[in-house]
């Protein structure tokens, strides 16, 4: 089984490009703090370089922005290329299959959408639901 859960804050804006393909893909960086100090007392972070595809990708370049907070799962993937002086590198990237975006409305926008501010799409037509009476209700 290969499955990452992660909560952290971006480090950078998101980076979005195509394949050759016309598949969409967005890349960033999340920071993940330790639940402890070091022996400085300082707090310490991991980094995750995060990797989302098509539809998922497009909504991440569009709402998150460098400090937005989110959560992630995904499967942790290993890839390895040469660098530019001919090196082999390996480096393991985060294939994410969900992002949840967990940055509060009232937080202040994006720099790319000024006006804009934190606006995530409604899910399943929630502004289409409509309110139920206690009293119909069969239980």
């Amino acid at each position: 089984m290969n499955k990452i859960i992660l909560i952290g804050n971006l480090t950078r804006d998101p980076e979005s490009n195509t394949t050759q393909g016309g598949v969409n893909f967005t890349r960033f960086t999340i920071a993940v703090n330790r639940p402890f100090t070091n022996s400085s007392g300082e707090r310490v972070a991991d980094y995750f370089d995060i990797i989302c595809w098509r539809m998922l990708a497009e909504r991440c370049a569009k709402y998150l922005f460098k400090g937005s907070k989110v959560g992630i799962t995904g499967s942790v993937q290993r890839r390895q290329y040469e660098d530019r002086d001919g090196i082999k590198r390996t480096s393991f990237d985060v294939v994410a299959d969900e992002v949840e975006f967990l940055t509060p409305k009232n937080t202040p926008s994006s720099p790319r959408e000024p006006s804009m501010g934190y606006v995530p799409e409604e899910p399943h037509g929630i502004s289409e639901m409509q309110p139920v009476d206690n009293d119909d209700l069969p239980f």
